[in-house]
């Protein structure tokens, strides 16, 4: 039987074609799965812009193909295709979540969130070398140097989470509360503490229509 870590989901499309494709292109001639992982790692993380204020909190919003085609997306569904492409390549993956508290965010989504916790950031756990590993690729470097953060690196050998502080010594992300592990995405509980947490359905603060990149060099730049 196979297991559910390797398993094809509706947003976890280790079998789509564009996956297949994507997966195959960046892990190159590589043979040895913790190398393969570790460029599919980079390619996910700054081949995809960052963007948390286009969430689309359905199963099409979600879906590794999805984040291909808009070339964006947020820590979940940047998480859901690294775990999307690593199936393809015949390598273990699942999805962790954990709530974090971020020191560090834009005047719009502080407004938005009211609140400075994030409630299931996700990551990429990815099984190498008998050992699950922690993956995040969230953040791309472009977004780091504006922001002044330290980016995160993967070797395949060691946890690949976020830093205390940021390159200047402030205060950059704390773990307060670790969800576990899912083999496929949790969407209705998500869903459920979003609604519950950050008060989505109030349109007037919706900041869909707003730029995080534009946001993000105004505050940089002060």
């Amino acid at each position: 039987m196979e297991r559910a870590e390797l398993k094809a989901t509706q947003t976890i499309e280790s079998t789509h074609p564009g996956v297949v494709q994507f997966a195959g292109r960046h892990a190159g001639d590589a043979t040895d799965e913790v190398e393969q992982a570790v460029r599919l790692f980079y390619a996910v993380r700054d081949g995809f812009r960052y963007d948390p204020y286009q969430i689309d909190l359905t199963i099409a919003g979600m879906k590794a193909s999805t984040t291909l085609e808009v070339g964006r997306g947020w820590c979940v569904s940047k998480a859901i295709l690294l775990a999307a492409c690593c199936r393809t390549l015949g390598i273990p993956a699942r999805l962790g979540f954990a709530d974090v508290r971020n020191h560090l965010s834009t005047v719009r989504m502080r407004e938005r969130m009211r609140t400075d916790i994030f409630y299931w950031h996700g990551y990429t756990e990815i099984l190498l070398d008998g050992k699950w590993v922690k993956a995040t690729p969230a953040f791309n470097i472009e977004l780091c140097e504006k922001f002044r953060l330290l980016p995160l690196e993967f070797n395949g050998h060691d946890d690949s989470l976020y830093h205390p502080f940021d390159a200047k010594g402030n205060r950059h992300m704390e773990y307060v509360n670790y969800r576990g592990t899912y083999p496929d995405l949790p969407l209705e509980e998500i869903v459920q503490t979003f609604r519950q947490e950050y008060n989505f359905g109030d349109r007037k603060a919706d900041p869909k229509e707003a730029s995080f990149d534009e946001d993000v060099d105004r505050e940089s730049a002060r």
